[in-house]
């Protein structure tokens, strides 16, 4: 006796096969993408960087820190830059926060990762994470952070000023 109710000998439980379907996606770029080939279409500014990499131009970057909906409200009433709180009016405590130090040693770490150039001497150590915590307790890292107040202003630290 056999499981097929109809009788046909097939087991016809599976579904048919649709041989229509084109076996390539007309979107598909014919070549591939040689990312050696000099004479590609790319924008001056690099797809995919991270923001919070160091600039060409040497600049430092920004690492944000503190209320996230006081930072989306920034652009509101002012100009960012006239949101600024100068240096000697900060309220903020000047050490660095546990998330700020996570984020920090992330961001560094990541850097070193992607080659960006140590400012320590290594002395033998390849960990990208172990070169950002020796940068940080040498205090050579190159970021600011940025802590966001409820009011939308904020204030840029840099890690030579925070304390551990």
């Amino acid at each position: 006796m056999s499981d097929d109710e109809g009788g046909n000998g097939g087991g016809g439980f599976s579904p048919t096969y649709d041989d229509e379907e084109p076996l390539y996606d007309d979107a598909e770029p014919e070549e591939p993408f040689d990312p050696d080939e000099e004479n590609h279409d790319v924008d001056d500014i690099a797809v995919g960087q991270n923001p919070d990499q160091l600039l060409a131009t040497g600049e430092r970057g920004v690492v944000e820190s503190g209320d996230p909906s006081a930072a989306a409200n920034r652009g509101k009433e002012k100009a960012p830059k006239d949101k600024k709180i100068p240096p000697d009016q900060r309220t903020t405590t000047p050490y660095m926060t546990k998330y700020e130090r996570a984020r920090i040693l992330g961001t560094r770490a990541l850097q070193i990762s992607m080659n960006a150039p140590v400012l320590v001497d290594l002395e033998g150590e390849t960990d990208p994470l172990q070169i950002a915590i020796k940068e940080l307790r040498e205090k050579k890292i190159p970021l600011i952070v940025r802590r966001y107040m409820p009011d939308g202003f904020y204030e840029d630290w840099t890690c030579e000023e925070l304390l551990q």
